[in-house]
């Protein structure tokens, strides 16, 4: 069997770059190790730039977005119980952000994606990647015991961090950019009402935490652990009590306890993989990169990647150019590295070190006062959170 593009991976940017590609009627299959209800389950981002929901709107996948996404304006930033509001709205001319779920965009692509015809192969197991640096790439894999393989023009590996795509490219060829945070997030979904009609980025003493929100009834609240805790040793209550700690007296007033139904802990990691193709074999996504999620990037940054990989594949089949495919990585990695800034940026101010009386955490609260208090650093906080233009 042959197909133009197979993708790996049926996360937001595999089904993304399925639909942007169908739209131009190249067609294109999935290939996705778990099942349907697993990858509908997954719990991540909430964020959407508008460049993000753009690009939903192309491949004609928002109405259920636009009824039940919320659109915020703007953020608010504490400080050791201070809080203050920072109105990207006005500060960029009007850009917004989208407050809905990625789980509820990764549902909504898949439906239609079916819908279309569209070819996801959900199970695919052992999948293994050959050929790569010819015009012919194979890849193979196992569905229901049986073996397959496929052969293609490219292959567009959009499987995550610890994924077959990046693991195929040549180590002699690849060189990678980390830094480790040592603190993770402890994250809780529950059912309650929103402390605040936006999201509060909270900066303080005891350690970071996050209100936010996926709807009007449900939030998705953070605070900052060390590396080393355990989900078992926090409760219910102790979570709660810490969020309210961290806000502040006024703050801790407006805090709407509820069921919890989902709580974890997740590592903080910068990552970036260059370059993000060889061969016929592209990059998109947490698989070329990883950002921490303090500045809401992950989601969007994989979106903008598949925005580049599919006008540069639209550019070769719709047109025979090469140029576009032949600069993917550069460009792609452009907007990666800036982004990449802009949450390493917003994790440094707003989160507790070690080193917290010392003279680089005297340093990272001079920072956040500083930004806080001039237009123009507001501006530049406002300018990357909406994303910077493709």
């Amino acid at each position: 069997m042959h197909v133009p593009v197979a993708i790996i991976g049926c996360g937001p940017s595999g089904l993304l770059l399925s639909h942007l590609l169908h739209v131009q009627g190249i067609d294109s299959v999935i290939l996705e190790r778990k099942d349907r209800a697993y990858v509908e389950g997954r719990i991540r981002a909430g964020v959407l730039e508008m460049g993000t929901v753009g690009l939903m709107e192309r491949v004609g996948v928002d109405a259920r977005m636009k009824r039940e996404g919320i659109i915020h304006g703007g953020i608010y930033i504490s400080v050791n119980g201070k809080r203050q509001h920072v109105n990207i709205e006005e500060l960029t001319g009007g850009a917004t952000v989208m407050i809905y779920g990625q789980t509820e965009v990764t549902k909504d692509l898949i439906q239609a994606r079916l819908d279309h015809g569209g070819e996801i192969v959900f199970e695919a197991e052992d999948v293994s990647l050959h050929d790569i640096e010819t015009a012919k790439p194979r890849v193979r894999y196992v569905k229901d015991g049986n073996p397959v393989e496929l052969t293609c023009d490219y292959i567009a590996a959009c499987d995550g961090f610890h994924g077959v795509g990046r693991q195929t490219m040549p180590s002699s060829k690849l060189k990678t950019y980390e830094k480790v945070y040592p603190f993770g997030w402890l994250g809780v979904l529950a059912k309650a009402k929103p402390v605040a009609d936006e999201l509060i980025y909270a900066s303080h003493d005891r350690g970071f935490a996050l209100c936010s929100m996926r709807s009007e009834s449900v939030v998705r609240h953070y605070v900052q652990v060390p590396s080393s805790e355990k989900i078992e040793d926090w409760s219910d209550d102790r979570f709660w009590n810490e969020l309210r700690l961290r806000l502040g007296e006024a703050d801790a007033e407006l805090v709407n306890e509820g069921e919890v139904f989902e709580k974890s802990i997740a590592p903080l990691r910068s990552f970036v993989a260059e370059p993000l193709s060889h061969g016929r074999l592209f990059l998109a996504g947490d698989a070329g990169h990883i950002v921490p999620p303090t500045g809401a990037k992950g989601l969007n940054l994989a979106a903008s990647d598949v925005h580049y990989l599919s006008e540069a594949l639209i550019g070769k089949f719709k047109q025979n150019r090469d140029d576009l495919l032949e600069t993917y990585s550069d460009t792609a990695l452009a907007r990666v590295w800036k982004a990449e800034r802009f949450s390493w940026w917003m994790t440094s101010m707003l989160h507790t070190f070690d080193d917290h009386h010392d003279f680089d955490g005297r340093i990272r609260k001079a920072e956040l006062e500083y930004i806080l208090s001039s237009k123009a650093g507001l501006t530049t906080l406002a300018e990357n959170y909406v994303g910077l233009p493709y």
